[in-house]
């Protein structure tokens, strides 16, 4: 009994002491995340709040490079959409909650060395650090190219992480506000100039091309490109070749959207040239008469039958892209016409 009692003492005071150095850990953070978002780890800032023990919260830590000398285009645009589930965190969830996730960083250009004992030689990449992982085990990884990695993407990977609902909020965007002001503007001042000859605004086939201008631009995701801010392209950091098309259903690229509007355009453009086939094949008399209606049919001067061909083409091949384009991102699509 005598010697079990110094025994228990002990064991006491090293749990006393552990329990200290848990709530200084803790505080740290807070104090770290107070002044800004995110903690930028050092060496000696990863030994003691990320690897070692004991730990009773989680840390989101992504790894990155955003060095200029370093080819990461990929980087930049990850880095703002982490900031943006930091910031939303930090200002929108409770005390509790902020004391259960941090988030940090971790810049290839000022701790290489924690590159190194990752054995990581890409970037960028999204951690999660439980709180009972050791320092032997590997943490769970987000995956970019299966998940995307805008703010949503990231804040729903923490909620399956650490069960922490984290409601993003996007800092104001005005830039969308003043190119319509100035759209408005220019377009107020064009009728003023041609305030003596309005006729143009009667003409149909003008406001064709606006209405199928404008029902391209909003099928292919640029709007969507205005809310998020994706990049114009990815660079695969294994092989190094660039991507045009996001591999992922939940993200997009700017190069992507403008392949998707030229596509749909092209279509349209096959199912206008069988339009006017049948029209040519109408008569001739009921066809002068479309043309003076339609500036448009003057255009056409093929052959029935070669338009009508020619249509079927651009129908066929570019509906058949346009699959290719919707199966690479919806992995198995078990549908196809002329490409795979």
């Amino acid at each position: 009994m005598r010697t079990l009692l110094p025994l228990l003492l002990a064991l006491f005071a090293i749990c006393l002491a552990q329990q200290q150095t848990l709530d200084e850990k803790v505080q740290n953070l807070a104090d770290l995340t107070a002044r800004q978002s995110i903690v930028k780890f050092n060496m000696d800032k990863w030994k003691n709040l990320v690897r070692m023990q004991p730990r009773n919260y989680s840390m989101i830590v992504m790894f990155t490079a955003l060095s200029p000398g370093v080819n990461c285009p990929i980087c930049k645009p990850a880095y703002d959409e982490f900031m943006i589930v930091a910031n939303s965190h930090r200002y929108t969830s409770s005390e509790s909650d902020r004391k259960k996730v941090f988030f940090g960083i971790v810049d290839y250009e000022d701790a290489p060395q924690i590159f190194q004992q990752m054995n990581l030689n890409t970037a960028p990449i999204l951690y999660h650090f439980g709180a009972k992982l050791s320092a032997k085990k590997r943490p769970e990884q987000m995956d970019f190219q299966r998940q995307g990695f805008d703010a949503d993407a990231i804040g729903r990977f923490v909620q399956d992480q650490t069960e922490v609902h984290i409601r993003v909020i996007r800092p104001p965007n005005y830039t969308a506000p003043v190119v319509i002001a100035l759209f408005v503007s220019l377009l107020l001042g064009m009728l003023y100039v041609k305030r003596n000859s309005l006729d143009f605004l009667f003409n149909r086939t003008m406001w064709g091309f606006v209405c199928m201008a404008i029902t391209f631009i909003f099928m292919s995701g640029q709007m969507w490109n205005h809310i998020r801010g994706p990049p114009f392209m990815i660079t695969n950091p294994n092989t190094k070749e660039p991507s045009f098309i996001h591999g992922s259903t939940q993200f997009q690229l700017i190069a992507e959207t403008y392949i998707v509007g030229i596509l749909y355009a092209l279509v349209a453009v096959g199912f206008i040239c069988v339009n006017e086939a049948a029209d040519q094949a109408n008569g001739k008399d009921k066809k002068n008469q479309q043309k003076k209606a339609n500036p448009l049919s003057s255009l056409f001067s093929i052959p029935a039958n070669t338009l009508a061909i020619v249509g079927l083409v651009f129908i066929c091949v570019f509906f058949s892209f346009l699959l290719s384009v919707f199966r690479s991102k919806y992995r198995g699509y078990p549908y196809s016409f002329l490409f795979s």
